[in-house]
């Protein structure tokens, strides 16, 4: 295994989320969907985000994304990164639209350049040692509070942060309990990571 192949996110109703993420972000093959009642409460461990190039697109996607019935946990505003917002999808997923421009260039295109799912871990460092045992090769490592993994062929890079820094950087408490409700696609055999993130031989399609 080289890179993430598929993001699967567990909903009480594939046919309700499939329309929220094609009306709030444009996605469609991008991230597949599971009818899944498993029990969670709280947060659950990890982000995705989506980055732009500019502003007027987050708060494009933003708005979009309340208007289809997310809940704002952050609003989109300048930080010393860039420009980002948060939301939390009606499934109970979070996002974080962000770019590291400050200033717009021109209209919002709605474009995402990347997507990047941000796991919450206990240790980043065990877990980027039981990643890089996995195959995936590291692109940026910050010590013990965030690494970033060499993006493959797949839609969705993949990143670790510690748990309570990315609850934090969400507008959330970091308490949570029950299932993850995400299944991440890559490999040959099917294993899951210390914190509990389960992943699964890729071979289907995205959407289900």
């Amino acid at each position: 295994m080289t890179s993430i192949e598929s993001v699967t996110l567990g909903v009480a109703d594939p046919s309700a989320a499939e329309h929220f993420y094609s009306t709030a972000f444009g996605l469609d093959k991008q991230i597949g969907l599971r009818a899944s009642e498993e029990p969670t409460t709280g947060f659950r461990g990890y982000t995705l985000s989506l980055t732009v190039s500019q502003p007027a697109d987050v708060n494009s996607l933003v708005d979009a994304a309340v208007d289809a019935g997310a809940t704002p946990l952050k609003p989109a505003a300048k930080s010393l990164w860039g420009y980002g917002g948060v939301v939390q999808a009606p499934d109970g997923a979070i996002w974080k639209v962000a770019t590291s421009a400050k200033k717009d260039t021109g209209p919002a295109t709605r474009q995402i350049d990347a997507i990047v799912l941000l796991l919450g871990v206990a240790d980043v460092v065990a877990s980027k040692r039981f990643y890089a045992a996995q195959g995936l090769a590291v692109a940026k490592s910050f010590g013990r509070v965030y690494v970033e993994f060499a993006a493959g062929p797949g839609p969705v890079k993949l990143a670790l942060y510690r748990r309570r820094a990315l609850a934090k950087d969400a507008g959330v408490s970091p308490d949570g309990t029950g299932s993850h409700r995400l299944v991440i696609g890559g490999g040959a055999e099917p294993f899951t990571d210390p914190d509990g993130f389960a992943w699964e031989a890729a071979s289907s399609p995205l959407t289900s």
